[in-house]
């Protein structure tokens, strides 16, 4: 999965995504955004995850403290849905070769 990642400002995140440039600070300061190195007023962070942020807050009503919990139970989420999948991957490998049909592989270089 590819991450992109965009560098705006506080003013330009507020206009494109529909929040206030009081919003976008008080998502900084929360650490549900993050700042660009080295440069006031300026996001570096991924467009869906702004966008994800924006419609919770606006369409759900969701306060900012509320935002927090729920992006950390998604991190938490997204974290254990990746380890299913290599142990799944890990299984699967077991079982080709306890068949004897597959070498056995480090997923985890993967």
């Amino acid at each position: 999965m590819e991450t992109h990642i965009i560098t705006l400002t506080f003013r330009q995140c507020a206009t494109q995504y529909g929040l206030s440039e009081d919003d976008v600070r008080e998502f900084v300061d929360l650490g549900l955004l993050h700042p660009a190195p080295d440069a006031p007023e300026v996001l570096h962070e991924e467009p869906e995850h702004i966008a994800r942020l924006a419609r919770l807050h606006q369409e759900l009503g969701l306060s900012k403290d509320s935002l927090e919990v729920v992006m950390a139970l998604r991190q938490r989420l997204a974290q254990a849905q990746l380890e299913l999948a290599q142990q799944r991957a890990r299984v699967r490998q077991l079982e080709l070769f306890l068949r004897g049909s597959s070498p056995l592989l480090d997923i985890e270089a993967r």
